[in-house]
């Protein structure tokens, strides 16, 4: 689900709110505080980031900044988060571009609640991050470190790492300086692990503050991480389904798993005449005008699939819609490829592939060539069907997108408008309720990321400043609801993008609602009263705030869209002030409800 060959960007010779010490002197010859010690540790393991939002509990880990720089130790990029959702969000979007798991710093219990949300939405993406807040003092008086203001005792919980305990795979608290070296290894190693995903240490201030060996400090990572990989025999009976299958079906929601894996795949599934689903796809697994790309509907090829080769799925289709032959073979992939985290998930598994994704795609596809010329003639026949009619289907969703050309204008129409504004240059896009997939043209491994399916809003917005912070050069746009927007706490991100140099563009698609729950309830009771009325209860968001305002606050570039004939033209010249100026645009659409 990562991109391990992105060039990651080194920006804290240019950004005045970065702050790391460039010397490298060897820690292992100093004796550090233990809140250096831990950042020190991070830096000699690979991580390139804190996103911290600090507190009261904070002063071992600031001081350790400054003792580092003074004894001329590298340490990661610190980063000023105004808010804990920018943090975690942030660590997400960095992992999608780097493949590298980064650290969030928290303050005690008030700042883990708020990076709570961040980390239901890694666990359910398998991303790796190393969650770390700050635990009230535990003395009253006698030890530095101990309580010294009222927040000390308010602050105190009786189980602080519950909050976060059902979203990630570990956690432990710091006892004793010495510590430092296994518990950070630790938790890199568990969070990086197949099947991955968040970690939380909690941070005592009084053990922060004591003196810590630097004798190991500086050594390389000691605990390394668990790669896992499906049995060959289970690759080959896999591919014996898949390939005496008459209509086998493919689904895909979180990608490939890298870059070398999307060409491999797309190849697999041209030359056997495979379609391949996007339901509600995170990550975009094989190019939208590919011909046996299918669309985002799985219910008119399940119907008669004997075979359904399953790619990190939480829910490759609705069991309350679609309805699998008797007979039907299911293949499953993934890192997790049951979901066990998940207590309710069935989903039939005849055959489950465990491992990295873009691993068991190679795998799989080795076995699949050996098969090949066995079916040749069989998969030239489906290969003309199945193109002709993802053809078709192709055709209706850009129809269906021009028609939106109105006003208000329609989601699908503001996606067509983008495809076009960003063709012919490298692009990555965010969605989170804003531009749907479908009608987008996009052909890259890591153009395209969703919401995560945990719904933990205010995702988007932090996610793709995250990926900017990696990839300076490509343009990243940030597609949400008006909603969602609003959840990303938005002067808190628009303060971060424009401190830290980040030239994203951000489309605000508002229809004055939350379409989603709107969606939802007519779904549930088309013939309801509730829908029958003009205006829903619980949905509307009105009156709306000029969304243009609040980031011009932070000096962005605004613009509003309100009639659809005026959009192309707006986007053009968002794009330009990003390519000349490189700081951050803001356009808010005006859409259909």
């Amino acid at each position: 689900m990562t991109n391990e060959n992105r060039h990651v960007s080194e920006t804290s010779e240019t950004s005045p709110a970065l702050e790391a010490s460039g010397a490298s002197k060897p820690a292992g010859q100093i004796t550090l505080t233990a809140g250096g010690a831990v950042l020190a540790r991070m830096k000699a393991i690979g991580i390139d980031y804190i996103f911290a939002n600090s507190g009261t509990d904070f002063p071992p880990i600031i001081e350790g900044l400054a003792e580092a720089a003074a004894k001329d130790i590298k340490l990661p990029h610190a980063l000023i988060m105004p808010h804990e959702n920018a943090a975690m969000g942030m660590a997400h979007g960095y992992y999608l571009a780097t493949g590298k798991a980064q650290a969030v710093m928290a303050h005690t219990n008030v700042g883990l609640a708020n990076c709570a949300i961040g980390a239901i939405n890694a666990a359910t993406e398998h991303v790796p991050v190393v969650l770390m807040s700050g635990r009230t003092p535990v003395m009253e008086k006698g030890r530095l470190g101990a309580r010294t203001v009222p927040i000390g005792w308010g602050q105190e919980m009786r189980d602080q790492a519950a909050m976060v305990r059902e979203s990630t795979k570990w956690e432990y608290e710091l006892k004793f300086p010495e510590q430092v070296p296994d518990v950070v290894d630790r938790a890199y190693a568990i969070a990086s692990s197949v099947p991955k995903g968040p970690v939380y240490v909690s941070l005592p201030r009084e053990v922060l503050c004591e003196p810590c060996p630097g004798d190991q400090i500086d050594s390389p990572l000691r605990m390394q991480p668990v790669q896992v990989a499906p049995p060959q025999a289970s690759v080959e009976a896999a591919a014996d389904i898949l390939a005496n299958a008459k209509n086998p079906v493919i689904i895909a929601q979180r990608g490939t798993g890298t870059e070398q894996a999307f060409g491999r795949f797309a190849k697999l599934v041209n030359q056997w005449g495979i379609p391949v689903v996007q339901y509600w796809a995170i990550q975009l697994a094989l190019d939208t005008d590919h011909p046996m790309q299918a669309g985002v509907d799985p219910a008119p090829w399940l119907k008669d699939a004997d075979a359904v080769v399953v790619i990190d799925c939480l829910a490759p289709w609705s069991p309350d819609i679609h309805e699998l032959r008797g007979d039907c073979k299911v293949v499953q992939i993934g890192q997790n490829p049951l979901y066990s985290r998940f207590p309710g998930r069935n989903f039939a598994a005849d055959l489950s592939l465990c491992g990295e994704t873009g691993d068991v795609i190679m795998m799989l596809a080795d076995a699949m060539d050996r098969r090949y010329g066995d079916h040749e003639s069989v998969c030239a026949d489906r290969r003309e069907k199945v193109a002709a009619i993802n053809a078709e289907t192709r055709k209706k969703a850009l129809a269906t997108a021009d028609a939106g050309a109105v006003d208000p204008m329609s989601k699908a129409f503001v996606s067509r408008c983008l495809s076009d504004a960003i063709a012919n240059r490298p692009a990555t896009v965010f969605s989170e309720l804003g531009c749907p997939l479908e009608p987008l043209s996009l052909s890259d491994h890591s153009s395209w990321f969703q919401e995560p399916h945990s719904g933990g809003l205010g995702w988007s917005f932090p996610a793709s400043m995250g990926y900017q912070l990696a990839d300076k050069d490509k343009l990243v746009v940030a597609t949400m609801g008006d909603g969602s927007y609003m959840f990303a706490n938005p002067t808190a991100c628009h303060q971060i993008a424009e401190a830290l140099e980040l030239p994203i563009l951000i489309l605000v698609l508002n229809n004055n609602e939350w379409g989603a729950v709107r969606q939802s309830v007519a779904g549930m009771y088309p013939d309801g009263y509730a829908a029958k009325t003009n205006e829903m209860p619980l949905t509307a968001l009105k009156p709306s705030p000029d969304f243009t305002k609040v980031a011009e606050a932070s000096r962005a570039w605004v613009a509003k869209a309100n009639r659809a004939e005026d959009l192309p033209g707006i986007l053009r010249d968002a794009i330009k002030h990003i390519d000349t100026n490189r700081s951050h645009a803001l356009v808010e659409v005006t859409i259909a409800p």
